[in-house]
């Protein structure tokens, strides 16, 4: 029996095989070097197994056949049959490892990189003859032996909705079916051993790297034994001789969700984006959306573009509406033409004077789209996907991009508007489901984004999907932000923002001031704290800035203010969740590369079920350190909150200790309030 280890940082994966695929043996917090002998001895009885207290573990592709009774890694036709392959172990170097079944003429690969305290797991199917595929999982591994699992749910306005799910006899399956990664399901879960919080236990993280539409399996054997498999949704991969997951990013944590989290963060940006200006400074946008909707008008896009520069942006985004004859959402997609009647002189005049604001220009795209209502369905009806007689949804249909000459075109009438204008920044949506989900869509829509990205490099994109409809790894793989949420509620922003960022980066993800009336949820909130909300992220606005009062107006440009002048070391701080005795606080810290200063976030989302504030634990301080604390908007202090602790007067030294341990006292606040705490080592 050969072992085989596999190091990120906090986590070891340990491999062993007596000659067949692979299992893995240890998947955990790091291992030192001397408990690899006890799990290599461990192993040794484990995979010869065959008694009852000496199970195998079970193998990165299990199979049906090998009496295994579990949920297959593999699931293959050829001529109707299905394939039970009989692999054997052929070549490895430790990181990669090939195995085959001659007689069937199959090969499966899997592939194992370290980076930046993530694993990136991968498995590749090479067949002599073509197969039907069903299922094709990235390798499998155990599930931990207590806890449970935390997962997400969804829908449109209302991403990331956090779920628990306990671990139980049989197959818990979660599957995107959609075409895309999906609001209801998104392609990321932490497999919890018991206590594990934001900020202590021991968690396991899995990110299914793919914006196609996945499936997750988490299965517990009579035996006890349990193992989790993540691949693409079951079916959609066709016929063919080559296929592939995508990445399955793996972390591991003894420090709680965070440290899943941070090593999530971290790779995605700086190893999964690719930055077209790596070294500017992270522009504050303005999106011109809920100001006009499809009413575009020079004069009045003057005048809110020359208020969004007063007020701090520095990216203006023009978007839906601009082109064919695009007045709502029956018509004109697909015609990527700019409209003359409502731009008679091009879209010049309009990037033009954004730019003599000293401000960059965005254009709004929904490339995979066609209404019925468009020059190019009524011209090829046949690059329309699904049936004549489907359902539409926002009034339009999906183009099928895995034809050549449907990504040619797109590719022709986008680079062609890029080419002819100065465009900094390009705003990608896709605004309905599929009629059925198929691999060969996400494959084309990626071709095209990589194709689009060489020929304008120094163009930055955005994912939007309804929101955040589709944000996972291999679309930021060809972006550089997401669009969470269709939804500027603030209250609604502040809880997606926070579980999402068990994913992504602050970095990538935007988020913008809305309007007073949010128009998704008719709530009415105050500027202070849909400011704040939106200084957690990448920072904007999307609003009719006429809107504004005066105070209004103060207050968003002194937040802006405030982003600006902490932006560049927010951009590489990690997002560390609190652990709130309040549930009506939802609160995190953001914690500079060096350590050595933060900010924390506490928003009040509901009244408290006490009178006064619950102490807030920080985390991931210097225990010995002195940190000066400074309440940053102090004076938005309500008249309630008549006494005088110390942080509403000055700044006070605390250790880095008593943070962690004890915590601080907020002042009382009302519901929707934020308070924003800055810290320094002394």
């Amino acid at each position: 029996m050969t072992v085989w280890r596999i190091d990120a940082l906090c986590q070891t994966l340990v491999l062993a095989s007596d000659g067949g695929v692979p299992a893995a043996v240890y998947w955990g917090p790091s291992l030192p070097d001397c408990d690899l002998e006890a799990v290599s001895a461990q192993a040794r009885v484990d995979v010869t197994g065959g008694m009852i207290d000496a199970l195998p573990p079970i193998s990165l592709c299990p199979v049906e056949g090998d009496s295994l009774h579990a949920q297959p890694g593999l699931i293959a036709y050829r001529d109707g049959r299905q394939l039970h392959p009989e692999f054997r172990l052929i070549a490895q170097d430790g990181h990669y490892f090939t195995a085959r079944d001659e007689a069937l003429g199959l090969s499966v690969r899997f592939v194992f990189e370290a980076a930046n305290g993530v694993i990136c797991a991968q498995t590749e199917l090479t067949a002599d003859e073509p197969i039907v595929l069903h299922h094709l999982a990235a390798p499998v591994l155990p599930g931990p032996q207590s806890g449970d699992i935390r997962h997400f749910a969804g829908r449109w306005i209302g991403e990331f909705q956090a779920e628990r799910q306990a671990w139980q006899p049989g197959i818990f399956k979660r599957e995107a079916r959609t075409g895309r990664s999906g609001h209801e399901h998104p392609p990321l879960a932490f497999f919890c051993e018991e206590a594990c919080t934001n900020t202590q236990g021991i968690a396991f993280g899995m990110h299914y790297g793919w914006p196609g539409g996945h499936v997750m399996l988490a299965e517990e054997l009579p035996d006890g034994r349990r193992h989790i498999q993540w691949g693409h949704a079951t079916g959609t991969q066709g016929q063919g001789t080559r296929f592939k997951t995508a990445p399955l990013l793996l972390s591991v944590s003894d420090t709680g969700l965070n440290g899943c989290a941070t090593a999530f963060q971290r790779h995605i940006r700086d190893d999964v984006v690719t930055w077209p200006k790596p070294d500017t400074a992270r522009p504050v946008h303005y999106n011109c959306w809920e100001a006009i909707y499809f009413d575009h008008d020079l004069d009045t896009l003057k005048d809110i573009a020359k208020r969004a520069a007063d007020l701090g942006a520095e990216r203006f985004v023009l978007d839906d509406g601009w082109f064919g004859t695009r007045d709502d959402d029956t018509t004109s997609l697909g015609d990527w033409d700019i409209d003359p009647r409502k731009w008679p002189d091009g879209l010049t005049p309009i990037i033009e004077h954004v730019q003599s604001l000293g401000m960059v220009f965005g254009l709004w795209f929904e490339p995979e789209m066609v209404n019925m209502d468009s020059d190019l369905a009524r011209a090829h009806p046949d690059w329309i996907l699904g049936r004549k007689d489907q359902i539409e949804g926002r009034q339009q249909r999906v183009l099928d991009m895995s034809r050549q000459e449907v990504r040619d075109y797109l590719f022709g009438k986008i680079s062609a508007v890029l080419e002819a204008h100065d465009i900094d920044y390009v705003k990608w949506d896709h605004n309905r489901l599929l009629p059925a989900p198929d691999a060969s869509q996400a494959d084309g829509t990626l071709e095209l984004m990589n194709r689009l990205r060489r020929a304008h490099p120094s163009v930055e994109f955005e994912s939007c999907a309804s929101g955040g409809g589709r944000i996972d790894a291999g679309i930021l793989q060809q972006t550089q932000r997401v669009w969470l949420s269709d939804s500027n509620d603030a209250l609604e922003r502040l809880r997606i923002q926070h579980e999402a960022a068990l994913l992504l980066p602050s970095a990538v993800t935007g988020s913008h001031v809305g309007p007073r009336k949010c128009h998704t949820s008719g709530r009415m909130i105050d500027i202070r704290f849909r400011a704040w909300v939106a200084a957690q992220r990448h920072m904007g606005f999307e609003m009719d800035l006429r809107e504004l009062t005066d105070e209004e107006a103060h207050v968003l440009r002194d937040v802006t203010r405030w982003w600006k002048d902490n932006r560049d070391w927010m951009r590489r701080a990690d997002i560390l969740r609190l652990d709130s005795h309040d549930p009506a606080v939802i609160a995190e810290q953001h914690l500079a590369e060096d350590g050595r200063r933060f900010v924390v976030f506490a928003g009040k989302c509901s009244s408290g079920t006490q009178i006064l504030p619950k102490p807030l634990r920080l985390t991931g301080l210097t225990p010995d350190g002195t940190y000066r604390i400074c309440l940053r908007n102090r004076d938005e202090a309500p008249g309630l909150s008549r006494a005088n602790p110390a942080l509403k007067t000055g700044p006070v030294d605390l250790s880095g200790t008593f943070l962690m341990r004890h915590g601080l006292t907020l002042p009382w606040s009302f519901p929707e309030t934020m308070w924003v705490l800055e810290g320094e080592l002394q």
